[in-house]
């Protein structure tokens, strides 16, 4: 693997497919969320006495803020997984773009958008 400079089209398809479920998966779990911040298919306060309602509001806001914040995290991940895709498609997908070494295939396995190989990652911090 150290002296091949990019992965074989096989190889790429197979990453494809990996990336394509995950996106899959990305894209319905970011709609869940986007539904959970516009309280789509919720029984919110409206019909809640007014001493609970105040309580309800605090932790609906809570709860909203936190949504946003994990779509906020599912849209960057699902962006990284389509510039995945554009690598995948430019034969360029899996060289670490520190070293220019392949990327381990467990790594991408198991984290599909990586750009950098582990050693790499370990020298960043």
């Amino acid at each position: 693997m150290a002296d091949r400079k990019r992965y074989r089209d096989e190889e790429l398809a197979e990453f494809k497919e990996i990336i394509l479920e995950k996106l899959t998966t990305a894209k319905h779990d970011l709609e869940i969320l986007k539904n959970a911040i516009n309280h789509k298919d919720d029984n919110d306060t409206y019909d809640t006495s007014p001493t609970f309602k105040v309580l309800e509001e605090g932790a609906n806001v809570y709860s909203k803020e936190q949504a946003g914040r994990l779509a906020q995290r599912q849209e960057k991940f699902i962006q990284h997984l389509e510039a995945a895709l554009i690598r995948i498609q430019n034969k360029t997908y899996g060289v670490c773009r520190e070293t220019g070494v392949l990327i381990s295939k467990e790594r991408l396995r198991a984290v599909p958008h990586a750009t950098l190989s582990i050693n790499a990652k370990k020298n960043q911090k």
